[in-house]
């Protein structure tokens, strides 16, 4: 286990609309306001489609991490997750899931981590920074080569 007192700054609500897309949009509200890190405590929002981490066929190697990816399309979503700085690429690292309904199919569920969505109607986004010191943002992102090469949360210049 790991853990760090985490101190919070600026809150906001992004608003994404009708066919914008879902990373594209965020990366861009953070880079304006210049946010490096903080959480997404719950987002709600439709999609007309996403891609999600999923597949159909038989999983080699179930310990490993699923690189595969499903589209779905018309759902209903609620998701949340971390905004940390990856500090090998210097951008924004997000990592997002999703439980979402699809609405055409009696709003069967898919819950997954999120690759991408185009937003249908309105995603409404509440944002949380979190302050780092002047070493760098709070939380960071490094790929973990003994675990798959996963991208893991860190806690500002340490792992």
């Amino acid at each position: 286990m790991r853990s760090t007192e985490i101190t919070t700054g600026r809150s906001f609500v992004l608003a994404l609309d009708h066919g914008e897309d879902f990373f594209a949009g965020l990366a861009q509200f953070c880079a304006e306001r210049n946010i490096r890190s903080g959480f997404i405590p719950s987002f709600v929002g439709g999609f007309s489609s996403a891609r999600l981490v999923g597949t159909c066929k038989p999983m080699e190697n179930p310990e490993a991490p699923l690189w595969d990816e499903i589209t779905v399309e018309t759902l209903e979503a609620l998701g949340g997750g971390t905004l940390a700085w990856d500090t090998e690429q210097d951008c924004l690292a997000p990592h997002i899931h999703v439980a979402a309904g699809l609405k055409g199919a009696s709003a069967d569920g898919r819950v997954s981590h999120l690759l991408g969505a185009t937003v249908q109607f309105i995603c409404e986004i509440p944002v949380v920074e979190t302050v780092g010191d002047e070493t760098g943002p709070a939380l960071t992102r490094r790929r973990a080569p003994e675990l798959y090469d996963v991208p893991l949360l860190g806690f500002g210049t340490a792992r």
